[in-house]
């Protein structure tokens, strides 16, 4: 007679690997009872899940945070859909991974899926078994940490979709909430200009400077355009120009006339640049830049005055200062 799973057996491997009831029941009944080879079955349909869909975008999913005895995390379990991501089996799967990584200290992702939780399951299968039961891809991913005293977690709005995690140098929770919102709404880019890498400043300079020379010879040119009695706004590109040639807006005389001037002052303009001018102007891009993307440089965002993060928590206490802080989100800021 053929094996037919009886209710207290579905349910112990359900438990086991947290897998949908039909798949449970289809796994016991081909491997005829046996547990084992019905949780290899589980596995081995996740996998095949995953590959189908390892060209899929993961654009959803569930970021949490968690401090717990000086050590904090924040981890993200990436789906497909906001349905999956919304299921209380995907939280609670999300939650389980955290509290085992928080638990183990771990210092990267590699590290988590390595963790065996408390039912016994490696989290990399426990992600695989889930993906097979969604027919989602699903990853992990967004995974940071910080160690220490006087961390403060935040998980905007409750929702899942952002979460911070901010240290102080001394213990003031009020500042460290605060900071963590912070950190959640104006998306700091490094702590202080110190820590921005010079890579980026780098870029951000060249950038600078040549929006700059850019812009030099842009007004150059709108005022030559001006003095020959030609709108710049009518001659800004060249399928402007058509267009407006088709409008009957201008000849092409006109046209024609427009082109050589931007050439000509363009180019001249280009050549002589004042250098010690356009670096002065750079400079000045530079420290705004640091002012919005620098955390202790940013204006605080309750502030009243316009002062900005240091100056609030100076307020609190003259020493007390941010140490770091982490930022994941699942959506482009």
């Amino acid at each position: 007679m053929a094996y037919k799973p009886n209710m207290e057996d579905i349910k112990k491997l359900r438990t086991m690997t947290g897998a949908g009831l039909a798949d449970v029941k289809k796994a016991l009944t081909e491997a005829e009872g046996d547990f084992d080879k019905a949780k290899d079955l589980l596995r081995e349909r996740g996998l095949a899940i995953a590959a189908k869909r390892s060209d899929r975008e993961t654009s959803n999913g569930c970021v949490l945070v968690k401090v717990e005895n000086g050590f904090a995390a924040i981890i993200a379990l990436k789906c497909e859909t906001d349905f999956v991501a919304n299921g209380a089996d995907f939280i609670a799967l999300t939650q389980n991974i955290l509290d085992a990584a928080v638990k183990a200290k771990c210092k990267t992702v590699e590290e988590v899926s390595e963790l065996t939780l408390a039912d016994g399951r490696k989290v990399a299968d426990a992600v695989t078994q889930r993906s097979g039961i969604t027919g989602e891809k699903m990853e992990l991913d967004g995974y940071n940490y910080l160690e220490g005293d006087n961390i403060y977690s935040y998980n905007h709005q409750g929702k899942n979709m952002l979460c911070t995690l901010v240290q102080l140098n001394k213990d003031y929770e009020e500042q460290g909430h605060n900071i963590t919102l912070q950190v959640a709404s104006m998306n700091p880019v490094a702590l202080d200009e110190e820590s921005v890498p010079q890579s980026v400043k780098d870029n951000e300079l060249q950038v600078a400077i040549q929006k700059t020379k850019d812009e030099q010879v842009e007004k150059a040119v709108e005022a030559a355009l001006k003095k020959a009695g030609v709108n710049p706004n009518l001659v800004d590109s060249d399928d402007h120009i058509s267009s407006n040639i088709a409008k009957g807006w201008l000849t092409e005389e006109e046209a024609a006339k427009a082109r050589e001037i931007k050439e000509k002052v363009a180019a001249e303009k280009a050549a002589n640049l004042p250098e010690q001018m356009i670096q002065n102007i750079a400079k000045g891009r530079m420290a705004k830049f640091f002012k919005e993307n620098c955390l202790v440089n940013q204006e605080y965002i309750k502030a009243e005055n316009k002062e900005n993060v240091a100056a609030y928590l100076k307020a609190a206490d003259k020493d007390l200062k941010v140490v770091a802080f982490k930022r994941f989100t699942l959506r482009a800021d």
